[in-house]
């Protein structure tokens, strides 16, 4: 009745519960750049590695719907969570630059603006006093 379970069922169940529990917590605190797509992705792309790591067997059903003969579960789930792992967190590393690029940018820019509205305010003051003295 119950099979045996494999190191890599263990591994592939507690990556993806870590991401899916990630993914809920940033969605759930509205952290910048969290989506509700971004999310339910999260939930399919870890939810179906979780779900082929618990019933392997469910790829076979898979296989046989899809055409596909050939089953190297454990390769392929292997394969796919290295590769969404790395996905994830290159996009994750990705939006955060992005975000401390325009932040940077607009402090800069705030900088920019108040050194010149300083810069005016010097010039008018003097202007003005160079009026008075006429």
């Amino acid at each position: 009745m119950f099979e045996k379970i494999h190191l890599y069922q263990v591994v592939v169940v507690f990556i993806s519960s870590v991401m899916l529990f990630q993914g809920i917590k940033d969605f759930v605190k509205r952290e910048v750049g969290q989506t509700l797509l971004k999310l339910i992705v999260r939930i399919v792309v870890w939810g179906g590695m979780a779900l082929v790591a618990i019933y392997p067997n469910f790829t076979y059903s898979l296989s046989k719907l899809i055409g596909i003969e050939d089953n190297i579960t454990a390769v392929i789930v292997t394969g796919f969570i290295f590769v969404f792992l790395i996905i994830f967190k290159l996009l994750s590393a990705i939006e955060k630059l992005e975000q401390n690029m325009s932040e940077l940018t607009r402090r800069e820019s705030l900088k920019d603006a108040h050194e010149r509205i300083e810069k005016l305010r010097r010039e008018l003051i003097a202007d003005r006093d160079g009026d008075v003295n006429d």
